[in-house]
């Protein structure tokens, strides 16, 4: 008897529990982990020893609310959330406070009032673009404890909002020390020219328009900024036309007849044989002939006597290195050819930008041909 239904329930009955243990965020190493932790640590404790100090309370009794545990889980675990940004967490807790505080003085019956302030809490949140989670939860405190602790408008400043604030300056330092972008702002990939069109891999991507409407139309809310979500995007297809194309090596488009000039060449001399030759790229070799540099049209207007006074930084690879490595530099717009080299540094051939695109769209047409009609 067929085991097909067999393995369709086990498939079924994987998919449903597997809904409950999601993946979590992307690419987080356990070196990672233990920053976002003892971030958390270090940002707790100096909230809840200043809160104290601050409100003459001593370093024995700290100050401290319950939602700032998952505040600072949002700060120092997912600081590129959207809902870990300044204004969200500030805001959305202090208004969260406010109207949790407002909803109790409402409504007399506590279980009603907590529902209520939750709800309202979320709109509100939503509407003044500063949705925080634990926003629910420090309104929820503050409907519950309304005849305590929070009995005045002025728990939502002291301490919801005095804690607030001090964590995020602790979580602002503590990115800083560690190098991360916080607040966070979506990279953006340089343009070399100064004009604010986008990067040229951006442009060739989803646009911001597509990026929206793909979120609109997947209908769930996605704890993710759009900008973030086209930049990875854009990667992710640049390394999928890496995988594709990868098996074509720079030795077969390489230019290998290729002009080259010396270190010590004058500059007219170089001007006057790109002019001649109709060259945009011109490598530059030392006294032993290793590659030192490379000099563009837009090089020739520095101030320089010789050709290694002029010449920049090359972008280097090997025969064997895949063509499309060179798709990410060369559509950059920063640079305009590759220099192939032998292990010792010597010049073995030269790929340009109209290498790169006549092999791409070789391979692209080649790859149609052979699709099944």
């Amino acid at each position: 008897m067929s085991d097909a239904p067999q393995k369709e329930g086990r498939l079924i009955w994987s998919r449903y529990y597997s809904a409950f243990i999601p993946a979590g965020p992307a690419c987080p190493s356990l070196f990672d982990r233990l920053k976002a932790a003892s971030g958390a640590i270090g940002g707790i404790a100096v909230t809840g020893l200043l809160c104290g100090l601050m409100l003459g309370n001593g370093l024995a009794h700290p100050l401290l609310v319950a939602p700032m545990g998952a505040t600072a889980v949002l700060l120092f675990a997912v600081p590129a959330s959207p809902l870990a940004q300044p204004w969200p967490v500030l805001g959305g807790n202090v208004i969260s406070a406010l109207v949790g505080i407002a909803v109790a003085k409402a409504v007399p019956d506590p279980t009603l009032a907590a529902a209520l302030a939750v709800g309202a809490a979320i709109t509100i949140m939503s509407l003044l673009r500063c949705l925080h989670p634990p926003g629910g939860a420090v309104a929820l405190s503050a409907a519950l404890g309304v005849k305590g602790v929070a009995s005045s408008y002025l728990f939502a400043l002291v301490p919801v909002g005095v804690n607030t604030l001090l964590l995020l300056v602790v979580a602002i330092l503590f990115h800083r020390i560690a190098g991360h972008n916080y607040p966070h702002v979506a990279p953006k990939a340089p343009t070399p020219h100064g004009t604010a069109d986008p990067a040229p891999l951006l442009r060739a991507g989803p646009s911001d328009q597509d990026v929206a409407d793909a979120l609109h139309g997947f209908g769930d809310a996605l704890d993710v900024d759009e900008a973030d979500l086209r930049q990875l995007l854009a990667d992710a297809e640049l390394r999928a036309a890496e995988r594709l194309h990868g098996t074509v090596p720079c030795a077969e488009i390489m230019s290998r007849d290729v002009i080259h000039v010396s270190s010590h060449q004058p500059i007219a001399q170089v001007r006057t044989l790109m002019q001649e030759r109709s060259l945009l790229s011109l490598p530059v070799l030392d006294d032993a002939g290793r590659v030192q540099g490379i000099i563009g049209a837009l090089d020739l207007g520095k101030d320089g006597a010789q050709a290694g006074d002029i010449a920049h930084r090359p972008l280097l690879v090997h025969a064997d290195t895949p063509v499309a490595r060179l798709i990410g530099p060369l559509s950059s717009g920063a640079r305009r050819a590759a220099i192939v080299v032998d292990a010792d540094q010597r010049l073995k051939g030269l790929i340009t930008q109209t290498d790169l695109l006549a092999s791409l769209a070789l391979r692209a047409n080649a790859m149609v041909a052979v699709q099944p009609s």
